[in-house]
């Protein structure tokens, strides 16, 4: 019994093997194309997909806006010291929904040069891929400072570049995450001082009334969200976002 289970399926697996000979197309193969390229098989663009689509997080985190908006948002609420409140999940959808509110010029070049052309079949699967990357590319390159290009081309041990063309990926992508860092603590660093500053007003008032046993951040912390919601934070903080980003 356990041998004709095993027969089965050896012969299940084997299947698409066998209806792919009958056929005579082999499941992976790379036709030279008549202008020098390659033309893949069905087969290996299925897998080029899958892989894509498992490193979207990985390409969201690191050359999208993402990075910025979620520390910063990080920051305020850590100013805010209202410890989980928005918690984690707020904060990530925010930061999301942010982030493709920012990147949908990007994403709609993408799509317009890249993807619909493919889709039509009027672009390889190469050229596609390279179209896509234009428009990230150069949405990096507004972000990216200039110290932090010339840094991580010392490292590498590349020469100087002479166009933003010649800038490689390996290159640009930890030049754009330390810009972001960058700039998303001194953005974090002016919401914090307004916070700071009601912090210790706070202290000091407890301190000349003697009262040493109540927490001052117990007690600033409903003078915080007041000054918060008055000045209509979350719109400042989602619009102080948006324009710092150059698209």
């Amino acid at each position: 019994m356990l041998r004709a289970r095993l027969v089965i399926g050896v012969c299940l697996a084997l299947l698409p093997l066998f209806a792919s000979a009958q056929a005579n197309i082999p499941l992976v193969s790379v036709t030279p194309g008549s202008a020098g390229g390659s033309t893949y098989s069905t087969s290996i663009q299925i897998l080029l997909l899958m892989t894509v689509l498992t490193l979207l997080p990985a390409a969201l985190i690191t050359m999208t806006s993402f990075t910025r908006i979620l520390v910063v948002l990080a920051i305020l609420r850590q100013a805010l010291g209202t410890a989980q409140t928005p918690s984690n999940q707020i904060i990530l959808g925010l930061a999301l929904f942010l982030s493709l509110f920012i990147m949908a010029p990007v994403l709609e070049l993408a799509y317009r040069d890249a993807l619909l052309p493919y889709m039509n079949e009027t672009l390889d699967f190469e050229t596609a891929l390279a179209a896509a990357r234009e428009p990230f590319r150069e949405f990096m390159f507004g972000q990216t400072r200039e110290n932090d290009l010339l840094l991580f081309a010392e490292l590498g041990g590349y020469g100087a570049f002479q166009t933003p063309d010649d800038v490689p990926m390996v290159v640009l992508l930890p030049s754009f995450l330390t810009s972001e860092l960058k700039t998303a603590f001194q953005i974090g660093f002016l919401l914090f001082v307004p916070f700071l500053i009601i912090d210790l007003v706070v202290a000091s008032v407890l301190m000349s009334m003697g009262m040493m046993m109540l927490s001052p951040m117990l007690v600033s912390l409903p003078f915080k969200l007041m000054l918060f919601v008055l000045i209509d934070g979350w719109t400042l903080v989602a619009s102080t976002l948006v324009n710092s980003f150059v698209v």
